[in-house]
């Protein structure tokens, strides 16, 4: 929650970039009322994404109302139907409502170019939607590829092998969704495919805020959405059970890079960089940005 302070003293000027500072005026006019968030879950094992990310919406001081959206031009085989058609909605049903925050996960399908994606066209329209009917949306991993390629153009450029493990990744620039971070931060990726670096410098659009030796650029904002290359919401096993699914498929598969300790047990290394992130965009992109009326027609 922000410190409330006047704006006429000098911490005010001097901390506006740094930290969550209020002014006495906004403070005493600011409204407080329950944030619905979207999920569009694109991950086959959607249960397991569910439980990730709402662990860690659920670290928020704020209250929250989720709704959980799947595809209808493509329906996975590795959710029950049941628990699908209990807790999921579909796009049509909700077109015409607005949402404060929405998050688009991952999905295992970076070998196929994004237009021979069987629910691409979807996603378009369900990307567009959210452009003008959410406050901010985070993109994960392939999410994030999406996100980028649709609205930046940012063409996606295949690794010579696989980016498997926990990675280093530095503060470029700073800003308020980095707030509380050390300067050396810790992110799961499992990724096959980067976007273009020099694409990304290149547009004036994008703000660069997280970079890894190895990984790459791998956190970028533009004007209201979050892009996130990895995946900060994995919880401890996630990287373990990816690699002995790869192993019994007779998969070629290094083990995750910095993840198993000297005895072979994963190690929990990026929880509290991940909750850092995610509370900071709950807060700062979403939370403060948003209208009180959510379906006014006035969205940031």
């Amino acid at each position: 929650m922000p410190v409330v302070i006047p704006e006429d003293i000098p911490a005010f000027s001097l901390l506006k970039e740094k930290a969550f500072i209020m002014g006495e005026l906004r403070a005493k006019t600011q409204d407080i009322r329950v944030l619905e968030i979207l999920i569009i879950n694109l991950m086959p094992t959607k249960i397991e994404t569910e439980n990730q990310l709402l662990s860690l919406l659920a670290n928020s001081p704020l209250q929250v109302n989720i709704t959980l959206l799947s595809t209808q031009s493509y329906v996975g085989k590795n959710t029950p139907k049941s628990h699908l058609d209990r807790f999921y909605v579909s796009f049509e049903s909700i077109k015409g409502k607005k949402f404060d925050g929405a998050i688009v996960t991952g999905a295992p399908i970076e070998h196929l170019a994004f237009e021979e994606v069987q629910y691409w066209q979807e996603l378009v329209v369900i990307m567009e939607y959210l452009k003008q009917n959410c406050t901010s949306t985070m993109y994960l991993c392939w999410g994030a590829m999406a996100g980028l390629y649709h609205f930046h153009n940012i063409q996606k450029i295949p690794l010579q092998e696989k980016l498997f493990g926990v990675f280093e990744h530095s503060l470029i620039n700073e800003d308020l969704l980095l707030n509380g971070l050390d300067d050396i931060i810790k992110i799961p990726h499992s990724r096959h495919s980067t976007m273009n670096p020099l694409q990304i410098k290149e547009n004036s659009h994008l703000k660069i805020l997280l970079e890894g030796e190895l990984s790459g650029i791998s956190a970028i904002k533009d004007s209201k959405d979050f892009f996130i290359l990895g995946h900060p919401e994995y919880s401890k096993d996630t990287l373990e059970i990816e690699y002995k699914r790869d192993l019994q498929k007779g998969l070629t598969i290094n083990p995750p890079k910095n993840y198993f300790n000297p005895k072979g047990e994963p190690m929990f290394s990026w929880r509290s960089s991940a909750s850092v992130l995610f509370l900071n965009w709950l807060n700062f992109s979403v939370y403060q940005d948003t209208p009180f009326v959510l379906n006014d027609n006035k969205m940031p």
